[in-house]
């Protein structure tokens, strides 16, 4: 009896863990289900809200949109923002389910998940709002050149708008913790490389390029103010006009040697 008994103890132990982890497991089923149907909410009013302020309109302006679609997404950027928070949602409700079993290293792992996607909301904020500044400010220079008689103004415009728009993806790669000094200091060494190239080019086989496109851009042969006798040099030369003999209106009189003597 003795004997039996010693082989259904590690059954006896299995099943009171089984009855000890049983209630853990329903809780984590509940908390899962119950974020689920919170996030398909969460993500439902996110994307309804960004849409009745007109997001999707700021971002269809900037180009984000349409890099979406390009890479093979049929929706906006809206939706993007809405499922990045479903699965926040999602991941929150998994790091409570998993803590309640117990699993502290997957809690950690799912932790460090879930920190990691504000990051990539706010870096994609920036990308939109970067984006459309951007835009914002080629127009403007592509505005300007035109009205100014510039030619190349449309170059000078896109090398504005891109130039923006290249710090705000740094920015934004800096925010998500991608590249880190790599990446800037590998973009200083690339824009230094292109400044030099610029001075050598114009400071050896360019002058004459140069001095034809600064001519166009500002022309010298413009309506000059007309000269004054202060600043014309040759006004002030020319020698003042010879003066007048006076000449009396009244008659000459004789000197008293001409005068009859009585």
């Amino acid at each position: 009896m003795e004997s039996f008994s010693i082989h259904l103890e590690p059954l006896r132990a299995f099943l009171f863990q089984v009855g000890a982890l049983l209630p853990r497991l329903l809780f984590a089923a509940l908390v899962v289900l119950v974020g689920w149907l919170l996030a398909k909410a969460v993500r439902f009013t996110v994307i309804r809200g960004l849409r009745a302020i007109n997001f999707h309109v700021l971002t269809e302006r900037s180009g984000i949109d349409n890099f979406l679609r390009q890479g093979g997404m049929v929706s906006d950027s809206t939706v993007v923002f809405g499922a990045l928070a479903y699965w926040l949602v999602i991941l929150i409700s998994l790091v409570v389910a998993f803590n309640g079993l117990g699993l502290s290293y997957v809690t950690d792992l799912l932790g460090r998940v879930m920190w990691f996607v504000p990051n990539v909301f706010v870096a994609l904020l920036v990308l939109v709002f970067g984006a459309y500044f951007a835009k914002f400010v080629g127009d403007a220079v592509i505005t300007y050149g035109r009205n100014a008689g510039v030619q190349d103004a449309m170059l000078l415009g896109k090398v504005a708008q891109y130039a923006i728009l290249l710090f705000v993806v740094l920015i934004a790669l800096d925010q998500i913790k991608v590249g880190g000094d790599i990446v800037r200091q590998s973009f200083l060494i690339i824009l230094a490389g292109i400044v030099f190239a610029l001075a050598l080019a114009f400071g050896l086989a360019g002058k004459d390029w140069a001095a034809r496109r600064i001519e166009e851009w500002w022309p010298r042969d413009r309506e000059r103010p007309p000269r004054t006798g202060l600043r014309d040099p040759a006004a002030r030369e020319q020698p003042p006009p010879a003066a007048r003999p006076h000449v009396s209106a009244w008659p000459a009189r004789g000197t008293d040697r001409d005068r009859p003597h009585p």
